[in-house]
């Protein structure tokens, strides 16, 4: 999926696990068969999961993340009713992995892209429960830092215009651009709000229609926030996201805000993931086609 991506063997993690974790070594190593884009992941037993990252990077500027996304997953542990994976420890490099991985605890259940919970009244609802729930957890005074998602969205201006370039013999870049056109200049009124920053189906479970269980919590943080709306598009059909929007009474701005960041999202998953993640691009289709039918004003 990335240039230069790293490759992790079943052999490898337990070779790793068996040197620094010698308390596990009974436990069996079980890939996980997955869509997701920046971690390989094994079960170890039935209690942890191990997430090696992908991307090629620096051992301490990696360490120095993944103790971050453990403290923004500690943060949040047990802050909603929705359960979320608790990081355990840290492993260090080794037998031809070259980079820090994380250990967490294993949480059961179905991932949204499995289970479509698109038609589900009461799963708007409990969405927007849990972002109810996120936005009330204090930011101590901290702000959005950084350049993802979630501060300005002219800020996104370079790479949306490399997205709508790689797009032209994938979508109608014409109507596209017009549709950033409108969005990017949306002004921003709100004070930031701590947000999960990354509500798509890979890291959302599901049980019977129901919200059961929220994934990769490493971005927990203060954003803007209307940017966990963009689950209002990844993950609901027309019905269930106006549920959504009604239980949380977004007014227009803070609506189409949520629209705007869904759609800056979207549009680098069809591209960068077609051939090397093509469930990730059918999600940026799918997502786009949404957007687009949307009639909630601009």
């Amino acid at each position: 999926m990335h240039a230069n991506q790293l490759t992790v063997s079943p052999e490898t993690v337990r070779t790793l696990v068996d040197e620094q974790f010698p308390e596990w070594r009974s436990l069996p190593v079980t890939g996980i068969a997955a869509n997701g884009t920046v971690n390989a992941i094994f079960r170890i037993g039935d209690r942890f999961t191990a997430r090696f990252p992908l991307q090629p990077g620096d051992v301490d500027a990696t360490r120095r993340r993944l103790k971050s996304e453990a403290e923004a997953a500690r943060e949040l542990a047990c802050r909603t009713r929705f359960p979320t994976p608790e990081p355990v420890t840290l492993g260090e490099p080794g037998a031809g992995y070259p980079l820090p991985w994380s250990v967490q605890t294993w949480l059961p259940g179905v991932v949204a892209t499995d289970e479509d919970p698109g038609e589900s009244v009461a799963f708007a609802h409990d969405l927007a429960d849990l972002i109810r729930d996120l936005r009330a957890i204090d930011t101590r005074g901290r702000t959005f830092v950084g350049r993802g998602r979630g501060g300005d969205l002219r800020s996104h201006d370079a790479w949306m215009e490399t997205c709508f370039k790689q797009s032209e013999q994938l979508l109608d870049v014409r109507e596209l651009r017009q549709v950033w056109k409108d969005l990017r200049s949306l002004p921003r009124r709100a004070a930031d709000v701590m947000a999960h920053s990354d509500l798509i189906p890979g890291n959302v479970l599901v049980s019977a229609g129901r919200l059961a269980g929220i994934l990769d919590n490493g971005d927990f943080g203060p954003a803007d926030p209307a940017l966990d709306l963009v689950s209002a598009w990844h993950l609901l059909e027309a019905g269930p996201r106006q549920v959504l929007r009604l239980d949380l009474e977004c007014d227009d701005l803070e609506w189409e805000r949520g629209r705007a960041w869904a759609f800056e999202q979207a549009m680098g998953l069809v591209w960068y993931y077609l051939e090397t993640n093509p469930a990730m691009s059918r999600l940026g289709r799918r997502t786009l086609d949404r957007i687009l039918a949307d009639e909630s004003p601009a």
